[in-house]
């Protein structure tokens, strides 16, 4: 979520936020007429085609109507149809005569009824089969045709129904078939229904268009093969007179159904050609586009160069200086005289805020060294007063040889003291600072307490703040001492090598730090009181802060059974 805010509030995205609303809906308006247009359009198209497919099919149906009612009035009325019934008085001569007056009748009507291949009488009685011939290319195949209708109609299955037009499979061809029954003669007609979309063969339905038969469950009859490489949908659900179909190509779909028979006529036609049709509309449209597009790759390139550059770069050089880089500059470039303004308006602020960190900074190192001297300076009165305590103390039991040694150590306490002025010492000299002091402690309070001191070799020779280890093991002694139990002090001093800082770690064995005082360290407040007691470690604190900063660290804690015990942890780099 802080992520996207600054994003959402950004210059840029509110820039191009504003475009898009301003281009946007134009782009969504010119959407919606080019597509209304071609709906438009492709309704225009369908209707018109859907006018022609009613036409057609009224007339397929007209002749299909026609013919039914010739061969129903022939059926009903023409008396030769007696003589193909059996009858055994009848004469043979009597048989042909009527079988040729049949045929002559079938055959001149059949030139009325062009719709139609074939008019044919049957006698189930005689085995006898009489036809017209307007089918076909060839003998063979009129004969095949034939054939097959012959065995329809004499065992016609259930799914062909007498006086009805009825689509029949046959062998290699779907056909129109239509017949009565007249005590065992069967008088019919039929098509093959390739032949009645041989006539849409010669309407321009484009390259790819095409027309078709179907049956009433929208079978395709004519053209499968290309209605299976289309993946058209003859079914599809729509309210309108026609529907969009196909997988790649899509087509628009027509279909009207026949009166007098179940099947429908349906037509295909290729979209993209209609949409061909209207390059007018096409050219403006797509000219439209395009100056859109451009436009709005001009005016991101526009306010690329003019505005976002100059600001990303401004942008960049705050970032640079959030970070705490002062010696970043913007680069001088020609353009608008607010940017010009702005720039160098930019360098002079980054000039007078190093010029004036410089200088802060200066005064806070001085600051930082004369408060530093004032901590050092806090702890040499402090001690000198004890020593003295101590010297008194010793010449009152007459102890010479400790007053001698007593004497020589505080010399060395002393001598040490008055060159720690510095900020750092090496943590030998430290050590052998600390060691003596304890000394002192030592002849001071006899067989009260013991010191261990623990500093490997490689690390004597690095820097650390003076009485840093001194202050500590002075407050153990100040805190912990009692004369009923000896006091120890484990002084334990090794480097971590994961971190790279020396640990020291001082430890006594006496009752530990009060919890108010501990809380109060742990916390990071002054335990400083107005009689200036507890001001070692908050001097050690102090000073460790102000030569380190956030880089050192000091823990206090107490072990259960084991008294107090600071930790101290300075880097090794720094030093």
């Amino acid at each position: 979520m802080r992520t996207i805010k600054p994003i959402l509030n950004s210059l840029v995205f509110k820039l191009f936020l504003c475009i898009t609303l301003i281009i946007g809906p134009l782009m969504v308006v010119h959407i919606i007429y080019t597509q209304y247009a071609v709906e438009v359009i492709r309704n225009q198209v369908a209707q018109s085609n859907q006018n022609m497919l009613n036409i057609y099919m009224n007339q397929i149906d007209q002749s299909l109507e026609g013919v039914s009612n010739y061969i129903f009035n022939l059926s009903q009325n023409n008396t030769d149809l007696y003589y193909m019934q059996y009858n055994e008085n009848f004469e043979l001569n009597d048989y042909e005569e009527a079988k040729i007056r049949l045929f002559h009748s079938i055959a001149n009507q059949s030139n009325f009824y062009t719709a139609i291949d074939s008019i044919f009488i049957y006698s189930s009685a005689y085995k006898d089969f009489i036809n017209t011939e307007k089918f076909a290319d060839t003998f063979l195949e009129r004969d095949a045709a034939r054939e097959e209708i012959r065995q329809l109609i004499a065992d016609p299955p259930e799914q062909v129904m007498e006086g009805s037009w009825n689509i029949w499979k046959g062998a290699k061809n779907y056909y129109l078939l239509q017949y009565f029954n007249v005590n065992g003669v069967y008088i019919g007609a039929w098509v093959n229904m390739e032949r009645l979309i041989k006539p849409f063969k010669y309407i321009d339905f484009g390259k790819t268009g095409q027309a078709l038969l179907t049956t009433t469950e929208l079978i395709p009859i004519t053209n499968k093969k290309f209605i299976e490489e289309k993946q058209i949908n003859l079914t599809p659900k729509t309210k309108e007179n026609h529907a969009v179909s196909g997988n790649n190509d899509r087509f628009v779909l027509m279909r009207e159904k026949s009166k007098s028979g179940d099947f429908y006529l349906a037509a295909l036609i290729p979209e993209s050609e209609i949409l061909e049709r209207l390059p007018y509309l096409q050219r403006i449209s797509s000219i439209i586009t395009l100056a859109a597009i451009l436009f709005f790759l001009f005016f991101i390139f526009i306010m690329r160069k003019i505005f976002l550059e100059p600001i990303n770069r401004i942008v960049s050089a705050m970032k640079k200086l959030r970070k705490g880089d002062l010696d970043e500059r913007l680069p001088t470039y020609r353009n608008s005289t607010e940017f010009e303004v702005m720039n160098a308006t930019f360098n002079h602020m980054i000039s007078e805020i190093k010029d004036l960190k410089i200088n802060v900074y200066e005064e806070k190192l001085n600051l930082q060294r004369a408060e530093l001297k004032h901590l050092q300076l806090q702890i040499n009165p402090h001690f000198f007063l004890n020593s003295l305590n101590i010297i008194y103390n010793l010449a009152t039991v007459k102890e010479f040889s400790l007053i001698q040694e007593m004497s020589k150590c505080l010399a060395n306490y002393f001598r040490f003291m008055f060159r720690s002025n510095s900020y750092f010492v090496s943590l030998e000299d430290e050590i052998k600072h600390t060691e003596n002091y304890l000394r002192i402690q030592q002849l001071r309070f006899p067989e009260t307490f013991l010191y261990f001191v623990e500093v490997p070799d490689e690390l004597k020779k690095c820097n650390i703040p003076p009485l840093i280890i001194q202050t500590i093991a002075e407050n153990s002694i100040k805190h912990a001492f009692n004369f009923d139990e000896q006091l120890e002090i484990h002084i334990k001093i090794k480097q971590d090598e994961d971190s790279g800082f020396i640990h020291i770690k001082i430890k006594d064995t006496g009752d530990g730090f009060p919890e108010d005082v501990l809380y109060s360290l742990k916390k990071n407040e002054s335990l400083t009181n107005s009689e200036g007691e507890r001001i070692g470690i908050w001097n050690v604190k102090k000073r460790l802060t102000l030569l380190y900063g956030e880089s050192s660290k000091i823990r206090f804690s107490n072990e259960q059974g084991k008294g107090a015990t600071v930790q101290i942890w300075i880097p090794k780099d720094l030093i």
